[in-house]
């Protein structure tokens, strides 16, 4: 890329920054944010810090074992072909960095219209009600999202097997589903981290990934779920069409959400390198 097009990526993505991090919330927002607060302060701090630590060892050993699935090999063989039509000297992921980024552009769109696609249906399944439906809801949706988010890493040219970009991409996920209020520290955070990592195999910083502030989603899940139960009464010939409706909106939704910002996230990354 030429300095003059680097120079408009950058400001394109810092229009983004200014736009996206910068929405103001509304009344109803704010008021369930403290609300969520102060019923989350009233499980205790062993208790919360007990909680986030098994979301980060479930979300760590969900994410190994997508990436040992076959599914995955598949994924990466098909990106490599995919973008041999752009470079036939292409043969590995890192490979993958010698390609400008409108082209990687192109190829992560082509892979992130399947991941919407598929959390859409998902979405309108669990809308579908019943226990088993909506018990399974939380983590089909956080396999989509690390799915979506090791894809978009390799994409860009970044292993998503070495450890040091598993957990990037579970401070990624971390960032994009955040509330709106604390998204733009965490993402300046998580740039700041990887602008002063070194190109290692291994890991060198906090563990602890999940805070306090991301019980705010796993509230919201909680309530999608429920709501989603109480529209499976309202059927259109035997089938809960509203529910599904639902359901699938706000997967997909919060779908476009991760990949938005993933995307972004490893843009950035290759213009700063």
């Amino acid at each position: 890329m030429t300095e003059r097009r680097i120079e408009q990526r950058w400001q394109e993505i810092k229009d983004w920054e200014e736009t996206y991090f910068t929405a103001e919330s509304s009344d109803f927002t704010k008021s369930y944010h403290k609300w969520t607060e102060l019923l989350i302060n009233q499980l205790g701090e062993k208790r919360k810090q007990k909680w986030l630590a098994k979301v980060d060892d479930c979300l760590f050993h969900l994410q190994a074992w997508s990436q040992h699935s076959r599914s995955h090999e598949e994924n990466r063989r098909r990106m490599i072909q995919y973008a041999r039509i752009f470079d036939a000297n292409i043969a590995t992921i890192s490979d993958l960095r010698q390609l400008s980024l409108e082209q990687l552009d192109y190829l992560a769109e082509q892979l992130m219209a399947k991941q919407r696609l598929l959390a859409f249906g998902q979405g309108g399944l669990t809308g579908m009600g019943g226990i088993f439906l909506l018990s399974l809801d939380l983590p089909a949706m956080a396999f989509i999202q690390l799915r979506s988010l090791q894809q978009l890493a390799e994409v860009y040219g970044y292993d998503s097997r070495k450890p040091v970009e598993m957990v990037y991409i579970l401070k990624l996920l971390y960032v994009a589903t955040l509330p709106k209020s604390y998204q733009k520290a965490e993402w300046d955070k998580l740039l700041a981290e990887v602008g002063q990592q070194a190109d290692d195999v291994f890991y060198q910083g906090e563990d602890a990934i999940f805070q306090q502030k991301w019980f705010d989603q796993l509230l919201a899940q909680v309530a999608k779920s429920f709501m989603i139960a109480m529209l499976r009464k309202k059927t259109v010939q035997g089938v809960p069409l509203v529910g599904m409706a639902v359901g699938a909106g706000l997967n997909y939704r919060f779908t476009q959400q991760v990949i938005e910002v993933g995307q972004r996230f490893y843009q950035m990354r290759r213009l700063l390198q």
